[in-house]
């Protein structure tokens, strides 16, 4: 049997108190129906204090502070009912409420909690303690409230008890999702984590990052404060400062909180944005410190406040600053307006807060809407009920309709709704009409699973007993005047998390809050990364310029990102990649225009050098050069000259390929050439039967230039086709793409160019032993420096080559390939030009056997001086045949003379090889 240890008479009061001398007294609006429904609503600010300032008999207090929101609310709670009773969701059932004033308190809401866990229908209000309330019927099957957060947590965990289940209107706190420890709460809005989400995204899509934060001292505002600060830390917002206000204004240090929350606001001058989750009456009395110190701030409105007529109707409310506030999702209210027009002919079973506000009506009479939200709303009234004034039915409809809020209004109705599709559901196949038909705990798993339609929008609650309806976003607004009007500009969408806006204009509206600064430090530009500094909040920084090839694209970056060093680069302080320009020695270069006429100077050089011994081919200083093999030189250099060209301009394939092998083949050929010519005047002028042989089995003319040019053919053969040269991208510049050649082999190029010195070597040993021949004949002597020339060049090349980098690079190797050609075009062929142009009478076949026979007496003297010397010593045996020769006395060498003079005639008339009786001629020439 259960036990009745406790009852508890609640309308037992004292006597003095005028407010609640009955139980029904307390009551402030009823219904009667087949199921009731408990209503909380904050309708006062607070509660009267007394002398003392706190109780001191337990009675219930009298409330001051009407609150025109709270009294909307509860209207919206009985037109939703009336709806439901009206319409066939529930039909043959009919929904009763009965409404309490829970004037923003705790005390007084759990005071009714006591009255809705009584049992139903008994003669006094009886509350029995029971191990398991499953079969238990106590007043109502649901609550709707309360207002606020602290309010309900109190409610909820009395309710739990008995699992009635409570759905709230307005309550955000977080803590109010825990199942665990509130198992039978619900509410019609979200809670506060997507409300403190979203603020933060308003905030930092704003731009701010240094703000503040004003909280009550309640689980209200202590959970907003910790879900606000999580969000700021995951986009990077710092809290400048945290003000705590009591939650009560006749807490004892309110005033002294209130005056350092102000002093804190002065301070801290970087802070133009304060996030505020406070109730009306709190945030009243800190608006004024505001006004009176002039303060402009960027107010953050949480749910609480942000639709406040009370706040808004302040005279020069407007000079706090902007004010942009979140609240709940609403809906077409223009039922509830009918109603509200009508509300004079409805008749209620009882609605004592309908009478309290025609008594307060009353006394303001014929006032503005702000002034008469001033007076209805004062706290210097006694919100007493007056039976005679109560007859006075002038309600001002208008005014209500003004001060409706259309989303409490929604979360209201909503909730009304979501019980009745609950009762829908679990009514099907029993009798609601009684009383015992369901217990209030059934009715909570019947909500847990509801889904329903209501204005358009699928309703449910979500595994936190949460309706995620959204948010409206919303701005204070100044009319001409002077009423401030709330005016929504976005929506807040918490399952995609973003803002969507009604229209351009009213997104341009946000993009204006961007001109607001409230940041601890100014804004890095693209081009900078913040660099912290030593204070405790990340968002004190200051502005470093980005290093070379790193860049920042955005604002306000903590650090740079790197360019793709290959492709891109940037200077300091860039705020983007630039693309690397690609670079070669381009055509309109300046060194590449130079060289490109030092080319073509060379090309003309050699045609006309053609030309000039093609018309006197036939004179000895031509046919002395070499005759035909003066022009497969001159073409050699020509192909030399047109191979430097394919150093300019873009990197070909075919380029790379062809220019090195080019040059290699063609110069191969023109020393090959040269060092023919070498022998074959030493062959002409060499007296040492050794080196005579030597020579002599050396000067192949075809064979020689044939073997020399083919060894380099076979080694650029094997260079292209094993080590071919390719292109290539240079990425070591900070700023350009080198595009190149590459040899493809380092050693093959070295073995090309060494091949080519080794025979540029031997020319240069051959030439420079016959430097000393006949004046005429001196080409040995041009041959030797065209030689020292090359030499010269290619040695300085190396580390030229090896230490250049950049588009350059070509055209060191271009330069020496050009001195090299002018070196063996100047020095061979100038001299013999020179003697065709300027010195034609010694061009002549007489002046060079003149000159012959001067270098050849010379030679006999010089001879003859040796012969007498060495005449002690024994000659070889190929020598002693000379000696037996018979000798004409003062005549000594007329016959060497005379051999050596014929030996050159031939020379200088013909290119082909001695025959027999030159050969005998020369030996001749060689015993003297």
């Amino acid at each position: 049997m259960a036990l009745y240890g406790l009852s508890i008479t609640i309308g037992i009061l004292i006597s003095g108190l005028h407010c609640c001398l009955i139980p029904d007294d307390f009551v402030g609006a009823r219904a009667k129906g087949d199921i009731i429904i408990g209503g909380l609503f904050a309708v006062h600010g607070k509660m009267v204090a007394s002398a003392k300032g706190y109780p001191q008999k337990p009675a219930i207090q009298s409330c001051e502070g009407f609150e025109i929101q709270g009294f909307l609310q509860l209207l919206a709670m009985a037109h939703a009912i009336d709806m439901v009773n009206n319409s066939s969701l529930i039909p043959g059932i009919v929904l009763g409420y009965e409404i309490y004033d829970t004037c923003s308190e705790a005390t007084l809401a759990l005071s009714a909690a006591l009255r809705f866990l009584s049992t139903y229908n008994t003669s006094v209000e009886l509350l029995a303690f029971k191990c398991n309330y499953s079969d238990y019927t106590p007043k109502v099957k649901a609550v709707i409230g309360d207002s606020y957060s602290e309010v309900s947590i109190a409610v909820a965990r009395l309710l739990n008890t008995q699992l009635i289940p409570q759905i709230s209107h307005s309550s955000s706190a977080e803590i109010l999702s825990d199942k665990y420890r509130f198992p039978a709460f619900l509410r019609t809005i979200p809670n506060d984590s997507y409300q403190t989400r979203a603020m933060a995204k308003l905030i930092n899509l704003s731009g701010w990052d240094w703000i503040g934060f004003i909280a009550m001292d309640d689980d209200y505002g202590r959970s907003a404060l910790e879900s606000f600060a999580i969000q700021a830390v995951n986009i990077n917002v710092c809290i400048a400062f945290k003000e705590i206000i009591p939650a009560h204004l006749s807490d004892s240090t309110i005033q002294t909180r209130i005056d350092e929350t102000i002093n804190t606001i002065l301070t801290e001058t970087r802070v133009n944005v304060i996030v505020v989750f406070l109730k009306p009456s709190l945030l009243l009395q800190i608006f004024k410190k505001v006004m009176e110190k002039k303060i402009q701030k960027t107010w953050i409105a949480s749910d609480s406040w942000s639709v406040s007529n009370r706040i808004s109707s302040t005279p020069n409310i407007q000079n706090i600053g902007q004010v942009i506030g979140f609240t709940f999702k609403s809906g077409d209210t223009t039922s509830f307006q009918d109603y509200l027009k009508n509300l004079s002919q409805h008749k209620f079973e009882m609605n004592r807060l309908l009478d309290q506000y025609v008594t307060l009506l009353s006394d303001c009479p014929k006032m503005k809407f702000n002034e008469l939200y001033g007076c209805v709303t004062n706290y210097s009234k006694e919100a007493t009920f007056n039976p005679s004034m109560a007859k006075i039915k002038s309600l001002r409809v208008d005014f209500l309709s003004a001060t409706v809020h259309p989303g409490l209004v929604y979360s209201t109705q909503l909730a009304v709704t979501a019980i009745a599709h609950a009762i829908q559901k679990l009514c099907l196949y029993r009798n609601c009409k009684n009383p015992q038909g369901f217990a209030p705990w059934e009715l909570l798993q019947s909500l847990k699973t509801v889904n329903f339609t209501y204005m358009e929008r699928n309703i449910n609650f979500d595994a936190n007993g949460d309706a995620n309806t959204g948010y409206d976003v919303l701005m204070w607004k100044v009319n001409t005047d002077g009423k401030i009007n709330f005016t929504v500009f976005a929506e807040y969408d918490t399952q995609k998390d973003i803002f969507i806006f009604k229209s351009q204009d009213k997104e341009n509206e946000f993009n204006h809050l961007k001109k607001i600064r409230s940041r601890c430090s100014d804004e890095c530009k693209p081009g900078q990364m913040k660099k912290t500094s030593m204070s405790q909040h990340t968002c004190c920084y200051e502005c470093v310029a980005c290093p070379e090839n790193h860049y920042t694209s955005i604002s306000d970056m903590g650090y740079c990102i790197p360019c793709n060093n290959k492709t891109h680069w940037s200077p300091v302080n860039s705020s983007l990649c630039f693309l690397k320009k690609i670079e070669f020695l381009r055509w309109d270069d300046g060194l590449a225009i130079v060289l490109l006429i030092i080319s073509f100077v060379g090309i003309f050089a050699i045609f006309a050098i053609a030309v000039l011994f093609a018309k006197n081919f036939d004179t000895p200083v031509v046919k002395a050069s070499g005759g035909i093999l003066c022009y497969v030189i001159l073409i050699s250099i020509l192909l030399s000259f047109v191979s430097a060209l394919f150093f300019i301009g873009k990197p070909v394939e075919f380029k790379c390929k062809i220019r090195q092998a080019m040059f290699g083949i063609s110069f191969t050929i023109v020393v090959a050439c040269i060092l023919l010519k070498s022998i074959k005047i030493l062959l002409a002028f060499t007296f040492e039967p050794r080196v005579h042989r030597i020579l002599k089995f050396l000067y192949r003319p075809f064979t020689l230039v044939f073997v020399c040019s083919g060894i380099q053919v076979i080694i650029c053969t094997t260079w292209l086709v094993f080590w071919t040269p390719f292109i290539k991208e240079n990425f070591s510049f900070p700023r350009t793409i080198i595009l190149e050649c590459t040899e493809g082999s380092t050693v093959a190029f070295g073995i090309m160019l060494g091949y080519i010195a080794v025979l540029a070597f031997a020319c240069f040993i051959f030439a420079f032993r016959g430097r000393k021949l006949p004046e005429n004949y001196n080409e040995a002597k041009f041959i030797t420096f065209g030689m020292l020339i090359y030499f010269i060049a290619w040695i300085t090349f190396i580390p030229i080559y090896a230490t250049t980098f950049g588009i350059y690079l070509p055209a060191v190797e271009m330069i020496v390939i050009l001195i090299s050609n002018y070196g063996i075009l100047s020095c061979t062929f100038l001299p013999k030009c020179y003697i065709i142009v300027y010195k034609q009478d010694t061009n002549t076949k007489s002046a060079f056997l003149k000159m012959i026979y001067k270098y050849s007496s010379k030679s006999a003297s010089t001879l003859t001086v040796s012969q007498a010397s060495s005449s002690s010593l024994p000659l070889p045996e190929r020598y002693s045949q000379i000696e037996d020769l018979p000798r004409r006395p003062g005549k000594p060498s007329v016959s060497c003379i005379s051999n050596s003079f014929s030996f050159h005639e031939m020379l200088v008339t013909t290119d082909q090889p001695p025959t027999r009786n030159n050969i005998a001629t020369r030996k001749r020439l060689s015993s003297i």
